[in-house]
């Protein structure tokens, strides 16, 4: 029964992609400092459209980064991006993949793959690119609290967000965002206003320290909120990430009864059809063999 939910899910998710102009299929890409990645974006080529690449930092407005005319030219760079050593574009048909090498910490940011087409502008839901490091310069630790709960349709839940920071204290903002949630900005769900919640400075070790708690307060409207939310510290000319808490959807026993009801209601009628068309075949071979 879970592998039928499984395909059903699938395909579900395929369908969805098929009417899609611009598919970008990866929501959220993490790396390391120095490790090279790829964003890629499909889209449907049916003319000779113009394609490019947006990159939008948190907080910021969005930046152009490439361009191409038709999957026959070389990607273009534009602004800053121009003379640029470590981005690459990989263009073919119906499809223009954007390669970031030896990521910085400045590369963490949503990437939009867009597509023009007879006047016509169409995005990508984007890619989030988070780049995560052993230490941040400005000796800054991000925390999130719970790392998973289970959550049902009407519950309210609490994330908390804890930043440890020994410099630049005070001077960061912090975000609430989930990839692919389709929100804009991209995937920023919430923004504290102010700078801290609560705050307290610590004296008694040797380099005083500030810690800062960010709760915010989520409640389970439907299926589509569950995922993993996560928030971002900006500060000293970074940003920081947590590792996320991600909220599963629990069905009740109801609910469960009913998926499995439906389920099984699905392989009837698969099972039914399967055998009318064996059943069908067997007769027409018989008919041949008289």
């Amino acid at each position: 029964m879970a592998a039928l939910c499984v395909i059903l899910v699938f395909f579900s998710k395929l369908c969805g992609l098929l009417g899609q102009s611009v598919v970008q299929p990866k929501a959220l890409v993490t790396a390391q400092l120095g490790d090279t990645v790829t964003l890629p974006c499909f889209y449907q080529d049916d003319g000779v459209p113009t394609v490019s690449w947006m990159k939008q930092p948190l907080g910021q407005k969005p930046q152009p980064v490439a361009k191409m005319l038709n999957y026959q030219s070389d990607a273009e760079f534009l602004n800053e991006f121009k003379n640029s050593t470590r981005l690459r574009a990989k263009t073919a048909k119906g499809s223009f993949n954007l390669t970031v090498s030896h990521v910085e910490p400045s590369d963490s940011a949503t990437y939009y793959c867009t597509f023009i087409h007879y006047q016509e502008i169409s995005f990508g839901e984007g890619t989030t690119l988070m780049v995560m490091g052993p230490e941040s310069q400005s000796r800054t630790v991000v925390l999130q609290q719970p790392e998973s709960e289970s959550v049902q349709p009407g519950d309210s839940v609490t994330l908390q967000c804890t930043v440890h920071t020994e410099t630049c204290a005070g001077e960061h903002s912090v975000h609430w965002f989930r990839p692919g949630s389709g929100e804009s900005p991209p995937g920023i769900i919430h923004t504290h206003g102010h700078r801290s919640d609560e705050c307290q400075r610590s004296s008694g070790t040797v380099s005083p320290t500030q810690s800062c708690v960010y709760n915010f307060p989520k409640r389970i409207l439907s299926l589509s909120d569950a995922g993993t939310y996560y928030c971002a510290v900006a500060t000293c000319g970074e940003i920081l990430f947590g590792n996320g808490t991600k909220l599963d959807f629990k069905a009740s026993g109801n609910e469960a009864f009913l998926y499995c009801l439906a389920g099984a209601l699905a392989l009837s009628v698969i099972l039914h059809i399967v055998l009318a068309l064996s059943r069908r075949k067997n007769c027409e071979n018989c008919k041949a063999s008289r």
